[in-house]
């Protein structure tokens, strides 16, 4: 018995032992490892980190990658956002943020042109809050016109969506406008509608840009 407890002592403090020398040896691997990597590393291979608050640097035609949207031309508070290609005929989008009256974003305005001879001119899509009353459907108005309802026929992690189609005569009314206006309902407060203005300043400018971009 007192020879089977000296080689389990024994057994134990050889396996201490190995795992002394194992821990040893990996922290003299990463110690070398470490000053390796300082001698070899070329110095464009550093982080030199970002500001936590600093705004994402935007992406032009030049520096973005195929697949990836970029910012081609401002309109006033209009965006032409295109997509990169490979063939080089990049689609693009009419962008506008909208805000509320205390200047919270609350909507994404996203118009396209739409090849002729069809019943829409344009399209846009429409993006509102997941908290939106659906059943109350999206309201647009250009300028005096007649406002019109549209549905949302799905949505998003982002939010609910909006497809909305423009006849050619609703196009022109978009560029001779002073502005437009989306209504939504939050599902909150059902007897209270949010008007968010769209601003038509730029517009006719914006949309012939993106209407230059059309590929048929």
């Amino acid at each position: 018995m007192r020879a089977a407890s000296q080689l389990k002592e024994s057994q134990t403090m050889s396996t201490r032992t190995v795992f002394h020398c194992l821990s040893l040896s990996a922290v003299l691997a990463l110690s070398t490892l470490s000053a390796t990597a300082q001698e070899t590393a070329p110095a464009e291979d550093l982080s030199m980190g970002t500001e936590a608050n600093a705004a994402p640097a935007v992406l032009t035609a030049e520096t973005a990658q195929v697949g990836q949207g970029y910012l081609a031309a401002n309109f006033d508070l209009w965006e032409q956002r295109c997509e990169k290609t490979e063939t080089g005929k990049d689609p693009c989008q009419l962008f506008q943020l909208l805000k509320d009256a205390e200047g919270n974003a609350v909507s994404e305005f996203s118009m396209f042109a739409l090849p002729p001879g069809g019943k829409a001119a344009a399209g846009a899509t429409v993006v509102v809050p997941l908290e939106t009353l659906l059943t109350e459907s999206l309201t647009i108005q250009i300028d005096t016109a007649e406002p019109k309802l549209y549905p949302f026929p799905f949505c998003t992690q982002v939010g609910c969506v909006a497809r909305v189609g423009f006849t050619a005569e609703e196009v022109e009314q978009f560029k001779k406008g002073a502005n437009a206006k989306v209504t939504v309902v939050p599902a909150a407060a059902p007897d209270t509608a949010v008007t968010l203005d769209i601003s038509l300043k730029g517009f006719t400018a914006g949309f012939e840009a993106v209407a230059a971009t059309l590929v048929e």
